[in-house]
């Protein structure tokens, strides 16, 4: 296959196929990190919240039985042989939280949503990529390596291996036992598996994101170009398919190319299916200066985290991260501090 494709192409078509999923998740199943957080806090509703924990556990379970198998060495990838740097993750997860719940949409959800017709999203899209680029690499990126330097190191950054050189067990036995824990607590409810829809879904976002790790993995391992071990996130990848579609001449696809405009065309493919598709605008300045500011905010939020809702909040998850719990709580914290000023302000009850 990659005599074939080459593996940009089939890195990019991997990518493709997992966003697809991805965003006939968000249509059809209503997978949103905002609306799940907003269900909870506002709603008494923690159905979403548990579609969250079925992908986390179904990623974590499918990730530590490939590491076992030597189907992937998950010690690779970016989210464990950085140095986990604790104030970063909190700092960048408290502003995307509060950026998303600013804006009304993280970038998956942005994406999904412009695959609806909404051009509104577009508007977030396009600045939280640029702000998040920023960061990453443009004018800003000095100071943010000054502030939070990123290092390279032998000690998997990872819960499972920690506790595996304290106890003697397999990584990945503690991964996958990890993940059925999470699982087990997710489909504790009555209400929740009253809804296998929410089920499915949740569990085919677990799936997406697995199929990102061994899709990269294979091609990095059978292939000559060196392409990089990852999955599904949302904020730098955006900004890379923006680059790409103005240089595709002599630019290669990627995976991140190919998981944004699968995101896109599953909602677009969703939003038809639900009959939901329709062109949006905003019509309110008010409205728009709020979504600017808040995916801004939300890109730059992005970059400090090392990742998304999406990148953090599962792709990293699946890996069970040191990272990844804190930047999910930091999100959470700072997407409830968004709501509750543009639901009720911060004025003190009287």
């Amino acid at each position: 296959m990659l005599d074939t494709l080459g593996e940009a192409n089939a890195v990019a078509l991997i990518g493709l196929l997992g966003g697809v999923i991805l965003g006939l998740a968000a249509r059809l199943g209503r997978f949103c990190t905002l609306g799940s957080i907003e269900d909870f806090l506002y709603s008494s509703d923690d159905r979403r919240l548990r579609m969250w924990g079925v992908a986390i556990g179904t990623g974590m379970i499918g990730v530590y039985a490939a590491h076992g198998a030597g189907l992937i060495d998950i010690t690779a990838s970016a989210y464990l042989s950085v140095k986990w740097v604790v104030l970063s993750s909190i700092i960048g997860g408290v502003l995307f939280g509060y950026g998303m719940a600013i804006c009304g949409n993280c970038g998956y959800g942005a994406l999904a949503r412009l695959g609806g017709g909404d051009l509104r999203s577009f508007v977030i899209v396009l600045v939280m990529a640029l702000a998040g680029y920023a960061v990453l690499s443009g004018p800003f990126a000095a100071l943010r390596v000054w502030l939070f330097p990123v290092e390279e190191t032998a000690t998997a950054q990872a819960l499972p291996f920690l506790a595996g050189q304290l106890t003697g067990i397999g990584p990945s036995l503690i991964g996958m036992a990890c993940g059925a824990a999470i699982l087990a607590v997710s489909l504790a409810s009555r209400a929740f598996l009253a809804s296998p829809a929410q089920i499915f879904w949740g569990a085919a976002v677990g799936l997406a994101v697995i199929s990102g790790w061994l899709g990269t993995w294979w091609v990095a391992e059978n292939g000559f170009a060196a392409e990089p071990f990852e999955t599904h996130t949302f904020v730098a990848p955006v900004g890379d398919s923006i680059f790409w579609l103005m240089t595709a001449s002599g630019t290669a696809l990627s995976f991140s190319v190919g998981s944004v405009a699968g995101v896109l065309g599953g909602a677009f493919i969703g939003s038809l299916f639900k009959g939901h598709f329709r062109w949006e605008a905003c019509e309110d300045p008010r409205e728009l200066r709020r979504q600017i500011t808040g995916a801004a905010i939300m890109g730059v939020g992005a970059i400090l985290a090392l990742g998304c809702s999406v990148g953090q909040g599962i792709s990293a998850f699946s890996t069970l991260s040191f990272s990844a719990p804190v930047v999910f709580l930091s999100i959470f914290a700072g997407a409830a501090l968004g709501l509750r000023q543009l639901i009720t302000g911060f004025a003190p009850a009287e």
